[in-house]
């Protein structure tokens, strides 16, 4: 375990700062949480200020002082800050060097040249998947929703049939697969292990993606067949590129930080002998920090240098990746600040407390905890965040794998019915030229889809595992 997980876990144990009732918390909680929902969707603050002045007011409703508050809410924004805000970081940095060489365009055009008119579907789905490991969820949005429209003009391919399957593979990976932010902030949330996290998370992903994407895309398209909008086809990001970087190094620099993870992983399972030399150096080489940043280094070669980046050009692409995260690590900071303030107001042992009375699986009662809270403020990661505070003192005396299908749970959860308040159902519905009806039954559902079959497959696997 690293110091930082030790630190955050005994920052986790702290002493309550209130002795406020079960009753009062939870009015405290629910008061908190609507504050949130209420500043978000109805005043339009930024997540950031909303989720911060949420915090405060959440230890002022449950009758903690103000200073205490505050030095839980700056512990936990620390804290949490100091656990991802580095991955997060590398992971911009790598989808913008995977953007602005053409190596997603290479990725794209190689698949797309071998695909048939029956397998396209398959083929989207498998491209959104790969494409969206390092990506944000909107970084490849915007990637990749040019390449549908031209797929499906080019093809005279039903737009729904195409469209569905690549939102999935980007919203599984979003929800499901760290090194996005939200899975992040839960396994650090939870002290989960991230190996194994990333090794389940795959299993969960694979069948969810293919129900939500390809099976879903076909009613999709004969509730909403609508054509590829003109005005929304613009031009691809590496067209003003001499060369762009080959198809194999492109997936190999893409997938390195997931196989260094991963054997990590499998060799902490196989071995269990932290004084085995293989166990130390497969514990530092397969750690989130040096799988990316060895991705990152590794791609400034087989993507940037190999595109004919200059040092300037390779510079500018990493200043330019750092700028339009600021807003998610604020808002990630602020998440984890608000989680430590839940917890040391004494909410978990109240939701201890309550759950011995409860049938209620922990794995289920997490899940509905993100939706709720993924349906009140529209946002995956505010609901991430948020459910994994709630729900962290469930974690404690789980084992790893639990404690993982835990973090998955809180995931799935945080995609349930996409709507009105989620910016993804706006960038959605304008790229695609679609009324809000024709959103909710196209890509509302879909999230839906991926949100209930992501729980039932975490559960199967609970009973199995």
């Amino acid at each position: 375990m690293t110091s930082l997980s030790v630190e955050i876990l005994a920052a986790d144990a702290a002493e309550p700062i209130t002795s406020a009732g079960n009753a009062q918390l939870g009015i405290a909680v629910l008061a908190g949480i609507a504050l949130i929902v209420l500043l978000i969707t109805r005043f339009k603050l930024h997540a950031f200020l909303a989720l911060t002045i949420g915090s405060l007011a959440l230890g002022a409703f449950a009758g903690a002082p103000l200073a205490d508050t505050i030095k839980s809410f700056t512990t936990g924004l620390g804290n949490t800050v100091a656990g991802v805000g580095v991955l997060i970081a590398l992971g911009a940095i790598l989808g913008k060097l995977l953007a602005d060489s053409g190596g997603a365009d290479q990725i794209v055009d190689t698949i797309l040249a071998r695909a048939s008119a029956r397998s396209m579907p398959w083929a989207m789905v498998l491209i959104a998947s790969v494409i969206g490991l390092p990506l944000f969820f909107e970084v490849g949005i915007v990637l990749l929703i040019p390449v549908v429209l031209l797929v499906a003009k080019r093809g005279n391919y039903s737009l729904m049939r195409i469209g569905i399957p690549a939102l999935a593979g980007l919203s599984v990976m979003h929800g499901l697969i760290p090194p996005h932010p939200g899975p992040l902030v839960a396994i650090d949330a939870l002290g989960a292990n991230l190996g194994v996290t990333l090794a389940l998370g795959l299993v969960v992903a694979i069948p969810t993606v293919i129900i939500a994407g390809p099976v879903f895309s076909r009613y999709a398209a004969r509730w909403v067949d609508i054509p590829v909008p003109e005005n929304m086809v613009p031009t691809r990001p590496s067209e003003d590129l001499e060369k762009r970087p080959g198809f194999g190094a492109t997936v190999a620099t893409i997938l390195l930080p997931v196989v260094l993870m991963l054997v990590k992983a499998l060799v902490d399972i196989v071995v269990d002998d932290p004084d085995n030399g293989l166990q130390k150096v497969t514990d530092v080489i397969g750690s989130p920090l040096i799988a990316l940043l060895a991705a990152v280094i590794v791609g400034m070669f087989t993507l940037g240098r190999a595109a004919g980046f200059t040092k300037e050009r390779l510079s500018s692409t990493v200043e330019k990746s750092l700028a339009p995260i600021a807003g998610v690590l604020l808002i990630v900071g602020a998440g984890g600040g608000f989680k430590q303030t839940l917890i040391d107001i004494g909410v978990g042992q109240m939701i201890l407390d309550f759950s011995e009375n409860w049938s209620i699986p922990a794995l289920l009662l997490a899940w509905l905890i993100a939706v709720a809270i993924r349906l009140a403020t529209g946002s995956a990661t505010v609901a991430t965040i948020s459910a994994a505070g709630l729900v962290a003192p469930l974690a404690e005396g789980m084992s790893t794998t639990e404690t993982a299908l835990l973090v998955l749970a809180i995931g799935a959860g945080s995609l349930f019915f996409s709507h009105v308040n989620d910016a993804g159902f706006w960038l959605v519905k304008e790229y695609f030229g679609m009324s809000v009806g024709q959103t909710v039954k196209t890509w509302s559902v879909m999230e839906t889809i991926i949100s209930v079959v992501g729980i039932v497959f975490v559960l199967l696997l609970s009973l199995v595992l």
